[in-house]
């Protein structure tokens, strides 16, 4: 059974996120878990994440957010921000979310994130375009 879809096209923060991701090189958007994921071709930044509860399936939510790869020398930091959380399923692998509900999105800061997060995943020919920019 499909997950249903989490998000609507007018949540606030897609369209940033979306035009943020949708540049890198080769990049496109498809969904999986009923959210909007950003690959190119490995999967880079997703938009809206969840965290797991204390009770079996239980979940708090965080629709609007963006969740990246994120390298261990700047996790630690990360991590003491009360805007970070640790994502469901994909904090073990190196993943953090970012809540953009929870101070003033600063759209500078979230580039930065998704560009390493990408950094960290892509081909380097793809780093080298982006750099070549």
């Amino acid at each position: 059974m499909p997950h249903p879809i989490m998000f609507r096209d007018d949540d606030m923060g897609l369209a940033e996120v979306r035009e943020i991701a949708l540049g890198f090189p080769t990049a496109f958007e498809k969904i999986s878990w009923g959210r909007p994921c950003f690959c190119a071709p490995k999967m880079f930044a997703i938009f809206g994440g969840s965290v797991k509860g204390e009770r079996k399936g239980e979940y708090t939510q965080y629709p609007h957010s963006v969740l990246v790869k994120v390298d261990e020398s700047d996790r630690r930091a990360l991590e003491q921000d009360r805007r970070f959380f640790f994502p469901a399923y994909l904090g073990p692998f190196g993943w953090l979310g970012l809540d953009l509900t929870a101070a003033k999105v600063d759209w500078t800061e979230v580039t930065e994130l998704v560009d390493a997060s990408f950094r960290m995943v892509a081909a380097k020919k793809l780093i080298k375009q982006l750099d070549q920019r």
